[in-house]
């Protein structure tokens, strides 16, 4: 594995708030403006998803129960151009709803009533763990991984094989960060939840298996006998660095 870094650009993160309540949502503005994030506000499904697409948010505070599209739908919709981070926020109490927004691509849940000095919390907990996997806060510079004839761009959050660019989901790109950083080391899922999603799941390593699933559809030759994303039997996972070599 090999790491390049090449010049990059200031990070300015940016915040996309679903909510249909306008007084949550202009309460949840007010609490997170301070910190410093772009602001943008929906209060419906289409609007979000057509704010997600056009401007590419680094985080999403998306309520479930929203009109017209829910939650499920605008991260069904935006499937593999969803880079960011999402937040999501639902009066839903089944842990089933809560396993189906992670396996679309939620990074954090909340549910109803909660906080704002909680959600604050999250928040900058969301953008932490994002500004590391991306490299780090500084701006100079931006780490690219490259291993097994897959690059990773994380400051740009761009995945390529070969000359292929890969639409991977955040949390796809997160995880195969995380194994490329170190090829050949075995990364139990226990581990991967902890350093990847960053507390414990409740979706346990079920949730695991479907994202590696999802990368070796993109990055093997044959997903079947994969050689470069390895299982571990018992264990977990690891990047095995073939040597195909990189463009």
């Amino acid at each position: 594995m090999r790491i390049l870094h090449e010049g990059g650009c200031q990070l300015n993160e940016s915040i996309l708030i679903v909510e249909d309540d306008a007084t949550l949502r202009e309460t949840v503005a007010y609490s997170l403006r301070p910190e410093g994030f772009r602001l943008q506000m929906a209060s419906d499904g289409p609007t979000a998803l057509a704010l997600a697409r056009e401007h590419q948010p680094d985080l999403i505070v998306l309520d479930i129960l929203i009109p017209q599209m829910d939650g499920f739908g605008v991260l069904r919709a935006l499937g593999p151009e969803l880079t960011a981070s999402v937040l999501v926020l639902t009066a839903l109490g089944e842990e089933q709803d809560k396993v189906r927004a992670f396996e679309l691509g939620a990074s954090d849940h909340m549910t109803k009533p909660f906080g704002m000095r909680e959600l604050v919390a999250r928040v900058r907990a969301l953008a932490r763990r994002r500004r590391l996997a991306l490299g780090g806060t500084s701006a100079t510079q931006r780490e690219v991984l490259v291993a097994g004839g897959v690059r990773l761009y994380l400051a740009e959050r761009f995945a390529w094989r070969g000359a292929s660019l890969l639409p991977l989901r955040p949390k796809e790109f997160d995880l195969l960060a995380f194994l490329m950083r170190v090829p050949g080391r075995v990364r139990s899922r226990e581990e991967i939840l902890e350093r990847v999603w960053g507390y414990t799941f409740v979706g346990g390593s079920r949730t695991v298996d479907v994202h590696v699933r999802r990368l070796r559809a993109q990055i093997e030759d044959d997903p079947a006998a994969p050689r470069r994303l390895e299982t571990v039997r018992g264990i977990g996972y690891r990047f095995g660095d073939d040597g195909t070599p990189s463009d």
